[in-house]
């Protein structure tokens, strides 16, 4: 039986080899259970990298990768997201059951997984922003949040949105002016900024 560090290193060269990907989906799938973190969380990731090719093939694994939403390990929870949001903007008809599950993480304890609810849904709404109206609440509370990762990553769902359904983001155009002019970040300025330029000029091409 293989040592968890030999199939860590496995998944890593699998992971360079996008050609042996399709090939390979059960394999990786396999090492959702009963292995070490560190070896799960690189095969739910290595899922999702494979899902963004291959939605229908990883169809099968979405359920057991939802499911690290609540898991104790907080990489499992971020890993699980990314999955999620790399398999979704491929075809998110298969991860539409676990998006109330997903958004529950707005108020996860760990900011790495509140930031990477934001990167997996900005995935997802690159292709399919609908889902994603009634949520923005939830998104707007984490252009405030406490850490400086997440509210740098925040105003960009408003971006992918304001691009795509412009009238979503527009009810958040003043935090995001304000953000935008007085944020000690850097960052959160730009990133605002740009949300609010790509939201305007989408609401200008429609009209």
């Amino acid at each position: 039986m293989k040592t968890d560090t030999e199939l860590y290193r496995e998944l890593g060269e699998l992971t360079k080899n996008k050609a042996e990907w399709k090939t390979n989906i059960c394999l990786v799938g396999a090492l959702l259970n009963g292995r070490s973190p560190k070896v799960t969380a690189k095969a739910i990731w290595l899922l999702g990298e494979m899902g963004l090719r291959y939605p229908r093939e990883v169809a099968s694994y979405v359920g057991r990768i939802a499911s690290f939403l609540d898991s104790g390990d907080a990489l499992l929870r971020e890993r699980a997201l990314n999955a999620l949001g790399r398999i979704g903007r491929a075809d998110f008809e298969i991860i539409r059951p676990h998006m109330e599950k997903m958004f529950e993480r707005a108020a996860d304890s760990n900011p790495r997984v509140r930031m990477s609810l934001v990167w997996a849904s900005e995935n997802i709404a690159t292709n399919t922003p609908e889902p994603f109206e009634r949520h923005l609440p939830e998104f707007a509370l984490l252009l405030h949040d406490s850490d400086d990762r997440v509210r740098m990553e925040a105003p960009e769902i408003f971006r992918v949105l304001g691009k795509r359904r412009p009238r979503f983001v527009v009810p958040y155009l003043v935090d995001l002016q304000s953000l935008a002019e007085n944020d000690a970040n850097r960052i959160v300025r730009i990133h605002s900024a740009g949300a609010i330029r790509i939201t305007r000029k989408a609401l200008k091409d429609s009209e």
